[in-house]
Formats: C-alpha cells, structure tokens, sequence
C-alpha cells in the first residue's frame, strides 16, 4: 500500500527535489548505513556525528552537526515511516520510542526515492513545518541550499559506490 501524503502547503511545507546520476540502491546505502551516512548529512566543512540512525518505525534518529567556527546543530528526532529504498520519514517533534519532543525546528520530513527515467535516482525532500514562522525561519536558515549541497555531496558518494 502506497503512503498518501497530504497535498504541500507553500506556507508550511520546503521541498527539494533532484534528479541524481547515482542509482538507487546506492543512493539508499548512503541513508542506511552510517560510516555513508556521515560523509555526506551536512554540508562540509560542517562534520556529523551520528548518535543513533534506527531504520523502523519509533526508531531514534540523532545526528549533532558541528561548524569549523564552533557552531553547533544538535538534532534528535524519531523515524516515523521506512520503506527501504523508496521512503523515509523522520520527525524532530519525537524521540526514539515515541517520546514527547521540544525541537529548536519543528518539523516532519519526508523523503523519496524513486528510479529515474535513463537511470539514477528522483530524490524528493520535503519538510513539513507546524506554522509559517518556522517554514520561513527553516527557509531563511538556507534550507534549499544547504539541502541542495548536501544532496550534492550524497549523489558523489552514492555515485562512488556503483
């Protein structure tokens, strides 16, 4: 059975969407696995570590992003929804096991993986906000370019491995 998103609301809801040149299993192996996963979650300089990355429903997933300047972005979150190389969905609004959650960006993202027409990977992402201010605060953060690099820097990798 196929997932039924609701229809996006451009008051709430960023989306990025790419069409990447590495197949789709790749692609996938760069989510799944976490010595992957690292090398491409934040845009360098900026380095993650990955406290927890548990792929089914109520899962933790936890990752803290560091700046060469000292800054810091510590995310913890929960894994809503996988469906392993097509769909992922990750809340910062929970943690593992379900727990109740206060984020500094609350939000729900979604993300997709479908096969390309002549090969790669249709990789969609989107993030669902609670309110207008925090799509607008997530979009002035640089959402679509930070996003943007960080798909980047996954399609290389993902591209390394095929």
């Amino acid at each position: 059975m196929q997932p039924i998103d609701p229809p996006l609301d451009p008051a709430l809801d960023l989306v990025l969407e790419r069409t990447l040149h590495a197949p789709r299993a790749a692609v996938w192996r760069c989510w799944a696995e976490p010595a992957l996963f690292v090398q491409w979650w934040c845009p360098r300089p900026w380095i993650t570590e990955l406290h927890a990355l548990e792929l089914r429903p109520g899962g933790a997933f936890h990752t803290t992003m560091r700046g060469p300047d000292g800054g810091v972005s510590d995310n913890p979150g929960c894994v809503l929804e996988v469906m392993p190389g097509e769909r992922l969905v990750t809340t910062s609004l929970l943690l593992g096991g379900w727990r109740p959650a206060q984020p500094w960006m609350p939000m729900t993202a979604v993300w997709t993986f479908a096969d390309a027409p002549g090969g790669g990977t249709l990789y969609r992402a989107v993030a669902r906000h609670p309110d207008a201010d925090s799509c607008r605060r997530h979009a002035e953060m640089g959402f679509h370019e930070g996003w943007g690099v960080c798909a980047d820097q996954l399609d290389a990798l993902a591209s390394s491995l095929s």
